[in-house]
């Protein structure tokens, strides 16, 4: 069976860095990208079952970059999971709005990010 590709996307390095290697060592193929603008551009090259994104990034945030992949028909039925700062309950339903199929806050528990990413994929 062929790996699920996820695409991880946060601005700040050691964050995506650790979320790739708990995906990683899930058995999951990944990439990173650090901006939604970036997000978007590597979402069509590398074409992930899944895209785990920040919402506060420079260029282009994940709310902007989760519209941009929802209105390419190519990858619209991308899974996208938002993993943010941004707790309050008109960020999650901006989140939901703009293309999500889950919202976590951060701080996160690894399990709980596991299990989220096992349903949708």
């Amino acid at each position: 069976m062929t790996a699920k590709k996820i695409l991880v996307v946060d601005d700040e390095l050691h964050i995506a860095t650790a979320v790739q290697f708990l995906l990683d060592q899930e058995g999951f193929t990944t990439t990173t990208a650090s901006n939604g603008a970036e997000a978007v551009e590597k979402a069509k090259a590398f074409t992930p079952d899944l895209i785990v994104m920040d919402v506060m990034m420079p260029i282009m945030d994940g709310f902007e970059a989760a519209m941009e992949i929802r209105k390419d028909e190519s990858m619209s039925d991308m899974k996208i999971i938002f993993l943010t700062a941004k707790t309050t309950e008109q960020d999650k339903l901006q989140g939901y709005r703009s293309g999500a199929d889950w919202y976590l806050t951060k701080p996160f528990d690894n399990e709980d990010l596991i299990e989220r990413v096992r349903d949708l994929v």
